[in-house]
């Protein structure tokens, strides 16, 4: 059976832990060669074997423009081009109107928004006609969660990206999606409930009593959905956003 991304140049920032490593791993399986960033090494270097063949790890902080362009200058140097890139680097907090800071504010607009938009322009020269672009959005954009409202701006600005881009790269054949999960259990998430495995468990608990099917997701499932936008099968689809979140955004 061919693989859905043979022979195929991807990148995928925040590739190191949880969602993002599992996109990088189902990519690097349906054939692809996938470039993988971190801010931390240490973990860049693990993922990187977790992954396996064709997987490569690249130091970048997505809110360094020039750290951002090195990594695309390495790989026009090295591939001449690209075929898939998902922005996944991002984060956020948890604080309530009335104790927001304009530090969370930053650090979540920065990693989520402006690391998003200049990755993306970055690896604009690199994409042609077939490429296909995955940002990570969030079922937070679609539905109001308590404390959680600059991480909730933020994505929503994310998904605004996907509406408008397309329109920019009209005529190119360049496809930009927004791929949003609801509840997955990463290291991201269970840490906003700080290191308690407890509170972890209860924070993990109350998603899945908010979920139609009942649970939160893994990782891999997402990544699954990743490569049939980053694939040919999706080539008519193209500013949508990808709802992977067991019904929690349709209630």
């Amino acid at each position: 059976m061919s693989r859905k991304l043979e022979g195929k140049i991807a990148v995928v920032t925040g590739g190191s832990t949880g969602i993002g490593q599992a996109v990088a791993k189902r990519f690097a399986a349906e054939g692809a060669t996938v470039y993988i960033t971190g801010r931390r090494q240490a973990e860049l270097d693990a993922a990187a074997q977790a992954i396996g063949a064709g997987a490569v790890a690249v130091q970048v902080d997505s809110s360094r423009l020039d750290q951002v362009q090195g990594l695309f200058d390495r790989i026009k140097a090295e591939h001449g081009r690209l075929d898939v890139l998902m922005a996944n680097a991002g984060g956020g907090s948890m604080l309530p109107l009335g104790q927001i800071t304009e530090a969370q504010f930053d650090d979540t607009f920065t990693r989520n928004v402006k690391g998003t938009l200049f990755t993306v322009q970055a690896a604009l020269p690199l994409l042609g006609a077939g490429s296909s672009v995955i940002l990570t959005g969030s079922t937070a954009a679609s539905s109001g969660t308590e404390a959680f409202s600059v991480y909730a701006a933020s994505k929503a600005a994310v998904r605004a990206f996907a509406r408008n881009w397309i329109l920019d790269l009209k005529g190119r054949g360049i496809r930009v999606n927004t791929l949003s999960p609801g509840p997955i259990k990463t290291p991201g998430l269970v840490e906003l409930a700080g290191t308690d495995e407890a509170s972890q468990q209860g924070l993990l608990d109350h998603f899945a009593s908010q979920i139609p099917m009942g649970r939160v997701g893994d990782p891999d499932e997402i990544a699954k959905a990743a490569v049939f936008l980053a694939s040919d099968d999706a080539s008519f689809i193209t500013g949508i956003e990808l709802f992977v979140d067991g019904g929690i955004a349709q209630i």
